[in-house]
């Protein structure tokens, strides 16, 4: 890919997706294949038009979910259970293709757990690797040719955090300083480069706020060859000129310059490993870095997605405990948590897993209900309507965003995530978004359990936060073509799509390994919290077939799927007669 740096000061293209036509779901028409038993839950669709696209009735025609090409799925192997239920005990994973282990940190024990996926039906612990005396907690982990990195906090975190290098038998052979928090941590594909995205959150009261960086450290002579001095540190104080700053970008923490307000969440770097993209989540937008000089080129806002076209329709609130995609007059924030570049034809793409985030610090809180804001009524006059919790009320928005004239009154409404995937250009313009697939495919197999928590299997309970909550993803080369995996964190599933065809992916399938009929506190309900996504290719598997590795923070487990083509599987979900 030759890349060329963007201007920026351009603004994201508005992309809007074809309407989905089909039949309309209802309580006598949605079905499962192979499944008999019977909801308890209403599912609405409502026949109407809403007037002025965004006041809150039902999308019509509400379409159903697009249909499962089968042509790509997850067929599950095995799991590992990382010791007691606790959050945070399988968050990353990653394959070293040398050794053939699979790595995993865990962040409660403040170790890394080292897997044996010989026999990925039955995965077994190679050793546990105690980091408990270098740091106060494990982030991530990257491994790449026999090279294994995990990213540590310190304590406070505050504080330069720390790169450890480990052998592919658990030795550890070095540490690195590098910003405070790194949040994420990878390897470039040629193994050159080793890239942390630092954090940098501010303390609880807000008083102390580190600066946001990247750090980049070179690994073309070894890991023996690295020192602390060799680290190249990447800040974004030339932001702190606000004149530069591209519109669309948010700065808004408590008493902030631009370099402490952003923080580096995740790195996706190009096929050819000359260019890194890092996303700025609660900033909504991305930094572009230049590895063959590296150097910060440019900051892009990620724009902002809306809700009141038909095919954005979401479920707003998790009162009235029914499915109900509406549009509304509600701007969503990409922000992403995930991000993966991947190429189709000599082009460099990255696809974006569209979680949304938010600061809510002792010192500084930025969320808010609709209900609980002060709607300007020129621009919201059924704000009663739309304030009303089975309605909009109940959304979680910022409150540091539309309010623009700072009267107190706010003229827009800013929600946090997408409920999406993206597909972005290399200099961060949108080519293709999802819309409101993941909660149709989830309403169409899993109508008991429509935005349920990880925590709870209650029907409707994460409609008003960020809905599925996509998270985690991987692209993998699957038979020629990239195919994305990503993770639902909140329902818990594995959605997979063909991005052969970059501005119009094919849904392949849903597959789900939790079972909403058990407790979500006990082993029994399976896996949750998917936060972690590995793929690992046919050439270099420890079975000679394609896998992934999914780690799920919640449950404390990691699965193993093999990769599979043409897959005939009966439809997992749960049925509504």
């Amino acid at each position: 890919m030759t890349y060329t740096s963007p201007q920026s000061a351009v603004k994201p293209r508005s992309h809007i997706l074809p309407i989905f036509v089909g039949m309309i779901l209802s309580v006598c028409c949605l079905t499962v294949s192979g499944c008999s038993d019977t909801a308890g839950n209403e599912v609405t669709a409502i026949n109407s038009q809403p007037p002025g696209g965004g006041t809150g009735e039902i999308a019509e025609p509400l379409p159903e979910p697009p249909a499962a090409s089968k042509a790509v799925g997850l067929k599950f192997l095995g799991r590992y259970r990382h010791g007691t239920r606790k959050k945070s005990t399988a968050e990353i994973c990653a394959f070293d293709t040398e050794s053939k282990r699979l790595f995993v940190v865990d962040g409660e024990r403040v170790a890394v757990d080292i897997l044996d996926i010989t026999n990925p039906s039955e995965p077994q612990l190679f050793k546990l690797v105690d980091l408990a005396e270098l740091g106060s907690k494990p982030n991530s982990i990257t491994a790449k040719g026999g090279v294994i990195a995990a990213a540590l906090s310190s304590d406070p975190k505050q504080e330069p955090g720390l790169v450890v290098f480990l052998s592919p038998a658990g030795e550890v052979l070095k540490t690195i300083h590098v910003g405070p928090e790194p949040d994420m941590i990878t390897i470039s594909p040629d193994g050159n480069w080793l890239i942390t995205a630092n954090e940098g959150e501010a303390t609880k009261d807000y008083t102390r706020n580190p600066e946001g960086s990247v750090s980049l450290i070179d690994l073309t002579d070894g890991v023996a060859a690295v020192t602390d001095a060799s680290v190249v540190h990447i800040d974004f104080t030339a932001y702190n000129d606000k004149s530069k700053l591209p519109s669309g970008v948010r700065v808004f923490g408590k008493d902030a310059t631009p370099a402490q307000d952003f923080e580096p969440e995740y790195i996706a770097v190009s096929p050819d490993s000359k260019t890194a993209w890092v996303s700025l989540q609660e900033a909504n937008a991305f930094a572009i870095i230049d590895l063959e000089t590296s150097k910060l080129v440019d900051l892009v806002p990620l724009g902002f997605k809306d809700h009141s076209l038909p095919e954005n329709a979401f479920d707003a609130s998790n009162k009235d405990k029914k499915i109900r995609l509406r549009t509304w007059p509600v701007k969503g924030m990409y922000q992403p948590d995930a991000i993966y570049s991947f190429e189709v034809d000599g082009t460099a793409y990255v696809i974006t897993a569209d979680e949304g985030d938010h600061r809510d610090f002792d010192g500084f809180s930025e969320k808010s209900r609709v209900g609980d804001l002060k709607l300007d009524p020129k621009k919201f006059p059924n704000a009663k309507e739309l304030q009303s919790p089975k309605a909009l009320g109940r959304l979680m928005v910022t409150s540091s965003n539309g309010d623009a004239d700072g009267d107190g009154l706010y003229e827009e409404i800013y929600c946090f995530g997408g409920r999406s995937f993206s597909i972005r250009s290399a200099d961060g313009q949108l080519v293709y978004n999802n819309g409101n697939e993941f909660e149709r495919i989830i309403a169409n197999r899993f109508p008991k359990s429509f935005n349920a928590d990880h925590e709870s299997n209650d029907l409707d309970d994460r409609s008003d936060n960020k809905g599925p909550e996509p998270e985690g993803l991987v692209v993998g080369m699957f038979e020629g073509r990239p195919v994305a995996f990503i993770g639902m964190e909140r329902h818990s599933g594995i959605m997979v799509y063909d991005l052969t065809n970059p501005k119009q992916p094919v849904f392949c399938d849903y597959v789900i390994t939790r079972d909403f009929d058990k407790s979500t506190k006990k082993p029994e309900a399976g896996d949750l919290g998917p936060e972690g996504l590995t793929f690992i290719p046919a050439d270099v598997s420890p079975t000679g077939k394609p896998l992934l590795a999914v780690s799920y923070e919640i449950s404390g487990t990691t699965a193993l799927f093999e990769v599979v083509s043409n897959t005939t599987t009966e439809k997992q979900g749960q049925s509504l007669k």
